[in-house]
């Protein structure tokens, strides 16, 4: 049997988060810039001939028809492939934490059916399919760091400093919709051009903008402040990452990380290179 083990599907962290504008449809307008980070989770794949797609739950229960699922029966169907899979998932990544888990996981789960099920099918094949999974899922298949804008459809590859982070995850979660839709949302942040973001590469990228989601966020759930509160204990200046409840910061001392209270999940990380598939699906044009 063919088979594909230990494929990483990595989070992410918004750096910042601004809301420039809202469209009549009712789809905010957003900057941001998503940063590949090394705490992952862990999917396994097995190549079934019967073409049936199953999942295995090696960590966290998932919902019967998460985007792993999902992703699967929609590369099977765009590419009529007669092959299934089953799938191990082996959750890390918090849900609801503004960290693209769900997300990424789709991203990998494309990736790697497209060279187990031996499609070649291009990245921008993937990312149309995928862009109907989640808003993130093209992200984490262009497999880079990105300046972001639009409604999150606009992506622009940049490169970031080699750096640590400190990340910090309440026991609740958030919702998305909730924040969009709190009439109290700050929507008016001035539009930033990617040269401004760039050139503050010589001092310190990590502490451009802020997250314009953070305080409606901290009204919504406690927990967000308890985790800034914790990271502002030990000497550091905390954000929030994307929607989600977890709150992160540039690693710039050593922390005593055994002194968070219990309540909060706390991990130290490394930011990425690039994506540890990139290259896994061909580009247009190779």
């Amino acid at each position: 049997m063919q088979s594909l083990y230990d494929i990483p599907a990595p989070a992410k962290l918004n750096l910042f988060l601004h809301i420039t504008g809202r469209r009549a449809d009712g789809y905010h307008l957003l900057q941001s810039a998503f940063m590949l980070i090394d705490w992952c989770d862990t999917l396994h794949f097995d190549l079934r001939q019967d073409g049936a797609i199953s999942r295995e739950d090696l960590t966290t229960p998932l919902p019967n028809d998460d985007l792993v699922v999902r992703a699967a029966r929609a590369l099977q169907q765009a590419s009529a492939c007669s092959f299934g899979v089953h799938i191990g998932v082996a959750k890390s990544i918090p849900a609801q934490a503004g960290m693209g888990g769900g997300s990424s996981d789709a991203a990998s789960t494309l990736l790697a059916l497209n060279r187990l099920w031996k499609l070649n099918l291009s990245v921008h094949v993937l990312s149309r399919l995928g862009l109907g999974l989640g808003a993130d899922v093209p992200f984490f298949l262009g497999g880079h760091h990105a300046w972001v804008e639009g409604i999150g459809e606009q992506m622009t590859p940049i490169q970031l400093p080699n750096a640590r982070f400190v990340v910090v995850k309440p026991a609740a979660g958030l919702e998305t919709r909730l924040i969009f839709s709190d009439p109290e949302l700050k929507r008016d942040s001035k539009t930033a051009i990617i040269s401004g973001f760039a050139a503050d590469a010589h001092g310190n990228v990590f502490e451009y903008g802020h997250n314009d989601l953070q305080a409606v966020a901290q009204c919504l759930c406690p927990g967000v402040t308890q985790a800034l509160e914790w990271l502002q204990s030990q000497g550091l200046r905390g954000r929030m990452t994307g929607s989600g409840s977890a709150v992160f910061a540039q690693l710039l001392h050593d922390i005593d990380v055994t002194s968070a209270p219990s309540a909060l999940q706390v991990k130290l990380c490394s930011n990425l290179d690039v994506h540890p598939l990139l290259g896994w699906a061909p580009r247009d044009g190779e």
